[in-house]
């Protein structure tokens, strides 16, 4: 099956300028409930995923220098990534999204220049299995 059948366009996905403030990171991840961003780069390619812990452990290692009051001041590029969530091409095949989604609640989609079209959530991807588990244990 396409894997751009899954896909939650870009157009629906809150994502991150790398350019962004962490106060402006932290309001939005707030403001939409999300615990994990994707981050894209002025010309829409994928960066990688900032969570709430990467913001957290960023803080908490900047020796008190970042407070909520401050965080204007610094930028969202300069926080270490701790999860590595990977893309996925949009002409990849279910085998390797499934492999991805093991470990990631979402995966990113890309294009073959590495610019950033959308996500599939794992949720999606579990009820696609689960159409095939309920076929092999359905007696006809």
């Amino acid at each position: 099956m396409n894997i751009a059948f899954f896909l939650l366009p870009k157009h629906e996905v809150v994502c991150l300028p790398i350019s962004a403030t962490l106060r402006q990171t932290l309001e939005r991840m707030e403001h939409h409930r999300y615990t994990s961003v994707p981050i894209l780069n002025d010309e829409g390619e994928y960066m990688g995923t900032v969570t709430e812990g990467d913001l957290l452990w960023h803080m908490k290692n900047s020796a008190g220098e970042i407070t909520f009051e401050d965080a204007s001041k610094y930028l969202l590029k300069d926080v270490p990534l701790n999860m590595r969530n990977k893309p996925v091409r949009i002409d990849s095949n279910m085998e390797d999204l499934i492999k991805l989604a093991k470990g990631q609640n979402f995966v990113p989609v890309v294009d073959d220049m590495n610019r950033f079209i959308g996500i599939v959530r794992r949720s999606q991807i579990i009820e696609y299995c689960e159409q095939f588990v309920m076929k092999a244990l359905d007696p006809i």
